[in-house]
């Protein structure tokens, strides 16, 4: 639980407090003076007797009790600081902006660990070190600028970046976005991203919390604590966007496995988001607009009217919905448009975008809104588009918006884009308490991202029973590394996975026994494929069709004696299309598991999805539908399809497989062949890393 002390403090001291507004000291006593703080604010500079107005102590001994500190000093003096606060002043709130810690040397690191020991030690809470510092709607304990307008119902904003949360403000403050909390945790020592969503997620109150919630992260230290408090928190009504940034870099790694190859760090975070229904965004302008389009009614559908005076935003922005799945149907037709129409001035358009010209008027603009309010029951929302090329006022425009916005259900998002031109009636508007989303597209994408971005997947979830007893003695009698082809058999079986049924030989003779037992010929023909390289395929070490006994010995001969052969895997041929699961251990994330097209292709498209296990059938089911080759498992030109239900099902067999046998490090079936009757794998990888 974090302290009260920091969250709602009766006395706050700034050591290091100057009357230098350009020095953190400086700027965090003012950033103080300035805010609804009610509380005693004390400073602490040996060199002053007052500043900025408040009393100053020569050093902290002198303090009388304090419940907050904000430190704004050299790091060597940090440690001694925090220990006189917090031992002899009662103080458990501290916020520490000074750098010079775990992010610059070995003695830094060490001074870290003493600051939080020592604040452990009395129950206390700790935002920093190096930070720009926290604020909320009690008082402001940060030395940067701006300081956004504080709203309870504003953004609870959580950065691991200090100076990229000043970026964000600034980008969302232009707009109208109000925030409730900024936590800029700096080397998160003691308090992270995690931990602030702990806390959020254990005091949220339906009616006095926000439900709008930003994060800017550049690590995910605990994924396990960020899914279940996020999850939580949108399961209570909370809306969640967040930035990951540096993934391509930190994913990249050589790898021995086609899982290996795809299963970045960045895949990981979006699997994860996905399973938790947080938002992913990929920069500030996005991460602000996704936040302010939660601060409106939440979307019921997505089908969406235009309305507009100037026709290329209107086609720009519907262009984007409609490529990104959501809908601007046509109203041409409708039984209410052409009364509408007899409301506008000549040359206007209903047929969605609704075209008003750039004549139009804020009366006529209450039109169409009532009709899109009450008579487009296909309708689920809107965007009205108005900006002026300088030669008159939009005030009444905005003054009519405004009011619409207020009484209609159905939300209305505004895109005011003349921020200069009618820059004093966009302040009004946003002045009211509304949000102007500036750029057509941007908010499209937004709209795009937040209604497509699904709910959270329970915690709690149903797999298919497995043979885990059967699973558990065939991985325990196992070593490390690549496992022989009769024990990852053995985890298929007991998974209940289906696999094509083979043998593994090293003499002729064996060879040419199996191709006898299953009746080698025209109609069965049998799969012949080397044991042992990594990749069979580039050391021509698979052949198919083989149809009679000559054929069998001849290719038995040539396989046994490619490099590092040590055997020939043989079993009847099997039809349908290439299909692939794999399954990789990240130490933090857990199990991911990756599946879509297979064979050859996964190298070359790499059409997958994933996601963190465990996953259902459902779940999988679902993500299959979003893979760009999904057409071709349903069957084109001919060819038979895959039996989804079947696919979906073997998804959910491996993610029970790697719960039961978490020591399953790396794992790939490809291909599996699909088609109506079967999804069967015909080759598979497992590594142990017990």
């Amino acid at each position: 639980m974090i302290a009260k002390e920091l969250l709602n403090p009766r006395s706050i001291v700034i050591c290091g407090a100057s009357s230098d507004v350009h020095k953190p000291g400086g700027k965090s006593l003012k950033n103080l003076l300035e805010s609804p703080f009610k509380g005693q604010v004390y400073a602490v500079n040996p060199k002053e007797t007052e500043v900025q107005g408040v009393k100053c102590y020569a050093k902290v001994e002198d303090l009388p009790q304090v419940d907050c500190a904000i430190l704004c000093i050299a790091a060597k003096f940090c440690a001694q600081t925090v220990d006189v606060l917090a031992k002899e002043k009662g103080c458990k709130g501290f916020i520490i902006v000074s750098a010079g810690f775990s992010e610059e040397s070995h003695e830094g690191a060490e001074i870290e660990k003493h600051i939080v020991d020592t604040i452990n030690s009395v129950g206390g809470s700790l935002i920093g070190p190096n930070c720009t510092g926290f604020l909320n709607v009690n008082y402001a304990g940060c030395f940067d600028t701006p300081i956004p307008p504080l709203d309870p119902k504003g953004v609870d904003f959580i950065t691991g970046s200090g100076a990229t949360a000043v970026f964000i403000k600034e980008y969302g403050m232009s707009n109208g976005l109000k925030f409730n909390s900024v936590w800029a945790v700096g080397n998160s020592a003691q308090l992270g991203i995690e931990d602030v969503l702990e806390h959020l997620d254990e005091t949220f109150d339906p009616v006095k919390s926000s439900h709008v919630i930003m994060l800017y992260m550049e690590k995910i230290g605990d994924p396990q604590r960020l899914l279940k408090h996020s999850r939580s928190l949108i399961n209570k009504g909370c809306h969640i966007a967040a930035i990951k940034s540096g993934g391509s870099a930190a994913g990249s790694r050589a790898a021995s496995s086609h899982t290996g190859a795809l299963a970045t760090n960045d895949a990981a975070v979006d699997a994860l988001f996905r399973k938790a229904g947080i938002v992913r965004c990929q920069n500030r302008q996005e991460l602000t607009t996704v936040c302010a389009v939660f601060m409106y009614p939440e979307l019921k559908g997505k089908r969406c009217a235009v309305i507009t005076h100037a026709g290329g935003p209107a086609v720009m922005l519907t262009d984007v919905l409609s490529n990104g799945g959501m809908e601007v149907p046509s109203l041409k037709d409708h039984p209410a448009s052409a009364p509408l129409l007899e409301k506008l001035f000549g040359g206007s358009s209903v047929g969605n975008p609704i075209d008003f010209l750039a004549t139009g008027t804020a009366e006529q603009l209450g039109y169409i809104i009532d009709t899109v309010e009450n008579e487009y029951t296909d309708i689920d929302f809107s965007v009205v588009i108005f900006g002026s090329p300088g030669l008159f006022s939009n005030k009444e425009v905005y003054d009519l918006l405004d009011q619409k916005m207020r009484t209609c259900k159905k939300p209305i998002f505004p895109v005011l884009p003349s921020i200069i031109n009618v820059k004093s009636e966009i302040e009004d508007f946003i002045a009211k308490g509304n949000i102007n989303f500036p750029e057509e597209c941007v908010l499209g994408n937004a709209l795009v991202k937040v209604y497509h971005t699904p709910k959270p997947q329970p915690e709690n979830v149903e797999l298919p029973k497995i043979d885990v007893a059967r699973i558990r003695k065939t991985v325990e009698r196992c070593k490390d590394g690549y496992m022989e082809i009769a024990d990852y058999n053995e985890l298929l079986d007991a998974a209940g996975i289906s696999r094509k049924k083979s043998v593994e030989v090293s003499k002729k003779e064996d060879a040419l026994a199996f191709a006898k037992e299953v009746g080698c010929s025209k109609d069965v023909p049998l799969v012949m494929k080397v044991v042992g390289p990594l990749h069979k395929s580039d050391v021509g070490g698979v052949t198919l069709g083989v149809k009679d006994l000559d054929t069998v010995a001849k290719e038995f001969d040539r396989l046994i004696v490619i490099p590092e052969t040590y055997a020939v895997e043989m079993y009847p041929m099997l039809d349908g299309t290439d299909v692939y699961i794999g399954a990789i251990r990240d130490e933090k994330f857990g199990h991911q598991i990756f599946f879509g097209l297979g064979g050859i292709f996964i190298e070359v498209l790499k059409d997958v999805q994933s996601a963190l296990a465990p996953i259902t059938a459902a779940e999988a089911k679902e993500m299959l539908k979003k893979l760009k080759g999904y057409k071709i498992l349903e069957g084109v030109r001919g060819q038979e399809g895959v039996n989804i239900d079947l696919y979906a099902e073997q998804v959910a067999r491996v993610s029970a497989l790697v719960q039961a046998a978490p020591e399953i490090a790396e794992m790939d079936l490809n291909p599996l062949l699909g088609n109506p009757r079967y999804v069967t794998a015909v080759d598979a990888r497992i590594r142990l890393e017990k």
